[in-house]
């Protein structure tokens, strides 16, 4: 169904004033020298692992490991990602070379 280019730029507006908003309430809450609660200071160090934990399990949930290519082109892919954040500490690089070496593998190797 296609849209007008009205209803993509109000669309666009929208998911842009909500994301600043969502971006800016911290900043409201926590305004100079207020103290940060350790309920949030504990959500901050705990969340983010186990976001990315719930990535991992969600992507190879349906990767089958006893039919061809039996799972190799993910564990290739996932041990590139391990690799090179353990190297390198760049989230940006280990997901974005895990990526194209996944791409690679699933369209040319396997």
């Amino acid at each position: 169904m296609p849209i007008s280019p009205q209803l993509s730029i109000l669309i666009i507006v929208i998911v842009g004033i909500t994301t600043f908003v969502t971006r800016a309430i911290p900043f409201l809450i926590f305004r100079d020298g207020k103290k940060i609660p350790e309920t949030v200071k504990y959500l901050g160090g705990a969340l983010p692992p186990a976001v990315i934990g719930m990535l991992v399990i969600y992507c190879l949930k349906s990767v089958s490991i006893v039919s061809f290519p039996f799972g190799l082109p993910e564990l290739i892919a996932v041990a590139a990602v391990v690799v090179l954040h353990v190297w390198k500490r760049n989230n940006l690089l280990s997901i974005g070379v895990g990526t194209v070496l996944y791409m690679f593998l699933v369209q040319v190797v396997f």
